[in-house]
């Protein structure tokens, strides 16, 4: 056996089959619905032109081009393709979703072997309309009793996948209280909590387009960390400011008590314009939250005194506006 001549044949054989390796990129290559994508060869001009080039697409050749003329374009592609002849690169425009697939070319150098390469195409349509919404008929959501479920969606595109931000901040599973479906699509939240409430984001994307989508969530919560804020003693003639406070959605309603006698005030601030001896007593915040149905009172109790206390006017002063109310004169 020859085996100078066998190891030749084998090396020219093999050469031949990996010929052209390359010559078109890795992909997947990505375009968008009615856009225009290149499917760009790695290979340089060359002084001599090709023999041929040839661009099939799911078997289908739908165009060649030779140096003796003999060049063919399918109907459908009359208008939407462009080959450049020095290079093999083919330019294909108005993409429709049937275009993606296969790509196979195959080039035909001057007195060189052939040289074939594959690439893929993925068209995607482009996002469009994006909205997150919750069931119309859901009745108002309480903290620790109701469920939330969001869902985000566009009106049209392709959507490879869907980001959730809550409140500015990436919004993560809680294995059995907050939970995603499989594409993002569904948020469930159950049962929602106080700071569930907020501001929802969702980001919808493919590798052509992406847009967001917001909501507004209302979550019914509260009251809670509920405070008052005043003297324990305050001298006879100053003025004294009781100033109540807590978290609550909505709003919470305001009533005071003052030794267990119900007064008529619906502030969060009480105010005492001039301190007597009868004013000392047990002064009752009690917040109301019209939608939970809870309420939570805080007590302070206030002494007269003849002389100023540490406790002055100027503090609470200082401390209504730290609260975010206004001093009262």
């Amino acid at each position: 056996m020859n085996y100078r001549l066998l190891v030749a044949t084998l090396s020219l054989t093999l050469s031949g089959v990996c010929i052209g390796e390359g010559i078109l990129p890795a992909g997947p290559l990505s375009g968008a619905v009615r856009g225009a994508v290149s499917l760009s060869t790695t290979l340089e001009p060359t002084a001599r032109p090709f023999v041929s080039v040839s661009w099939t697409f799911k078997g289908n050749n739908f165009i060649t081009f030779t140096s003796t003329g003999s060049d063919f374009v399918e109907q459908l592609y009359t208008d939407r393709v462009t080959l450049d002849r020095t290079t093999g690169t083919l330019e294909l425009r108005d993409l429709t979703l049937g275009d993606g697939g296969e790509y196979l070319v195959s080039i035909t150098p001057d007195g060189g072997q052939q040289m074939k390469g594959s690439v893929q195409l993925d068209v995607y349509a482009l996002i469009a309309g994006p909205s997150i919404t919750h069931p119309a008929s859901s009745a108002a959501l309480i903290a620790g009793e109701s469920a939330a479920n969001l869902t985000c969606d566009a009106a049209a595109g392709t959507v490879s996948s869907r980001e959730w931000m809550s409140n500015g901040r990436p919004l993560l599973a809680s294995p059995g209280r907050v939970t995603f479906s499989a594409d993002g699509r569904l948020l469930s939240i159950n049962p929602v909590l106080s700071d569930n409430h907020g501001y929802y984001r969702c980001r919808l994307s493919n590798p052509v387009s992406a847009m967001t989508a917001a909501y507004n969530l209302t979550v019914n919560f509260g009251p809670q960390n509920v405070r008052m804020v005043g003297p324990g003693v305050a001298a006879l003639g100053l003025r004294v400011l009781l100033l109540c406070s807590g978290d609550s959605v909505p709003p919470p309603t305001f009533s005071w008590a003052v030794n267990g006698n119900k007064t008529r005030l619906t502030n969060a601030t009480y105010v005492i314009e001039r301190m007597e001896e009868r004013h000392a007593g047990n002064y009752t915040c009690t917040l109301h939250n019209q939608v939970t149905k809870l309420e939570i009172s805080t007590l302070v109790s206030l002494r007269a005194s003849g002389s100023a206390p540490y406790w002055s006017f100027a503090l609470l002063m200082i401390v209504a506006s730290n609260l975010g109310g206004s001093p009262l004169l």
